[in-house]
């Protein structure tokens, strides 16, 4: 089947107009109080590390992330769930927020699971190749076989965005399966994909910055108190929770264009 990019864009619009306020209540629980909670317990994110070296500014960063690392680990797993929760609000069969929270709890493991997969695997394939090639050829041959891992990287995540509906809405939680079904919907289109996710990729990434430089001015004007971390939070909160509904109706637009309706919504045609 080839994947109709304005077909997905509708169908995933229209997901959010006529769930808005369930998927409102799951992204509110997962995505929005966590973002906040975690601009009040770790307010560098809203203003970055206070003390740069101008020498080394990367080691600034790895301190921050290392420091707080367990914050982000934590976020994480909760925004996980909600991703997932909010996948399973869009089944055909039309879960209660109750269904849905429960499903992607059940689903939080093997869906780990199977991102650990992914990880070792591009780990393997492109992460050897690249120290082998930076160690035996020096800096450059480093950076080309680098750039060429890169485009491999792009490949074969668009060759596997389709996981997590797959074990959602297709309920399939054995990781491995899950892995190769996405493989096999995405056969033929992966271009395709790869220019629909790059645009709401560019999307995303503008309103972040832009999101971002108001939450940073609302902290410096208000200070780094509590009146000025809950505003900037609670405005990375809100882009964070809409985003993330928005990426979760499109993935599950495509998957349902690629994997063709399911029995729930076969039924309810002829019903």
């Amino acid at each position: 089947m080839k994947f109709d990019m304005g077909r997905a864009w509708n169908e995933a619009t229209a997901m959010v107009g006529a769930n808005k306020e369930l998927l409102a209540v799951i992204a509110g629980i997962f995505i929005f109080l966590p973002n906040l909670a975690l601009a009040l317990l770790v307010p560098e994110m809203m203003t970055g590390p206070a003390e740069v070296n101008p020498e080394d500014p990367m080691a600034a960063f790895q301190a921050f992330y290392a420091d707080n690392g367990i914050w982000f680990l934590l976020l994480g797993i909760i925004q996980s769930v909600g991703t997932l929760s909010l996948l399973a609000l869009l089944h055909d069969r039309r879960p209660t927020v109750g269904e849905a929270i429960r499903t992607g709890l059940i689903t939080l493991i093997p869906y780990i699971a199977a991102q650990i997969l992914l990880v070792l695997g591009l780990s393997i394939v492109l992460g050897v190749p690249v120290g082998v090639a930076a160690g035996l050829g020096g800096p450059a041959a480093g950076v080309l076989v680098g750039l060429l891992a890169f485009v491999i990287f792009a490949y074969v995540m668009v060759k596997f965005s389709l996981v997590s509906p797959e074990m959602v809405i297709g309920a399939n939680l054995n990781p491995i399966t899950a892995l190769r079904n996405s493989w096999r919907l995405t056969k033929g289109n992966s271009l395709r994909l790869f220019g629909f996710y790059l645009l709401l990729a560019i999307g995303v990434i503008v309103v972040g910055i832009v999101i971002s430089m108001i939450s940073g001015l609302f902290v410096a004007m208000l200070g780094q108190n509590t009146a000025g971390l809950l505003v900037g939070g609670a405005l990375s909160g809100i882009i964070a929770a809409i985003w993330s509904v928005l990426i979760v109706c499109v993935l599950a637009a495509v998957y349902k264009q690629l994997a063709g309706p399911s029995a729930e919504a076969v039924s309810e045609a002829f019903e």
